[in-house]
């Protein structure tokens, strides 16, 4: 569905991305892993148009889109839910909603309303909060909102830039249990997460980025299993306790 092959890619004469090959298939779920400036969130933007690679390709069903601008690679069905969500905070949750569905508004209204009560369905904090400022939502309702706003348009592959970032335990469930709700109808994704223990039950391939390379692409089931040593060697032993509790329910 998703391939880069070898791409190299940054900013200005710096090159974040060195080399990097990654697949995604069909309703497969891919968790990027590494630590900060690894190029985790580079890969992300490189994908979805906002950096342009340097070199190397990016495929998405058979077709290159590596340079292509961002709105024709929303248009092929790719969403990216960036870190810091991107709402526009003067809007309400319904009018940030309408920008996100704006493509199925114009193509069938009748699409995008039910895809907009679809969205209240799944995140029903924000059909109560439907009138109200984005800007003055929590930080877990401005995430929900973040993450409704690329899914009313129904996309084929959804990329999330660390979604449990600064959030709550319980807020961090709730995002999840959404995630894991995407998996299960054969959404395709790609998550990065600076704590690997939120992702693991619901991914089935974990990518590790260091230095701007990939040094591990591993099933679920095989990370869980070297994860200790992975964990301290690329993400440092301070993370080591937390995923301690999850690899029991991983393994």
């Amino acid at each position: 569905m998703l391939e880069l092959s070898g791409v190299v890619a940054g900013y200005g004469d710096q090159m974040v991305l060195q080399e990097v090959s990654v697949r995604v298939h069909p309703g497969e779920a891919v968790a990027v892993i590494g630590p900060n400036g690894a190029g985790k969130s580079t890969m992300l933007k490189t994908i979805s148009g906002m950096l342009r690679p340097q070199r190397g390709t990016v495929q998405w069903q058979g077709k290159g889109i590596g340079g292509n601008p961002p709105h024709r690679i929303v248009g092929r069905g790719i969403s990216h839910v960036q870190e810091g969500r991107a709402l526009f905070g003067n809007l309400t949750v319904q009018e940030n909603l309408r920008l996100g569905g704006h493509l199925t508004w114009r193509r069938d209204r009748g699409r995008y309303q039910q895809r907009l009560l679809d969205m209240f369905e799944l995140f029903p904090t924000l059909s109560e909060r439907r009138n109200q400022r984005a800007g003055t939502l929590s930080g877990g309702e401005q995430q929900m909102l973040a993450i409704a706003r690329v899914l009313i348009r129904e996309p084929e592959l959804l990329m999330l830039d660390e979604p449990s970032l600064g959030l709550a335990p319980i807020v961090i469930q709730r995002i999840y249990e959404v995630i894991g709700r995407l998996k299960a109808s054969g959404m395709s994704m790609v998550i990065v997460e600076p704590q690997p223990q939120h992702v693991l039950d619901v991914v089935d391939r974990v990518v590790v980025l260091d230095r701007g390379r990939v040094v591990e692409d591993a099933s679920r089931a095989d990370f869980a299993a070297q994860a200790e040593d992975l964990i301290n060697t690329y993400l440092g032993g301070r993370r080591r306790a937390a995923m301690a509790s999850s690899n029991g329910g991983t393994s």
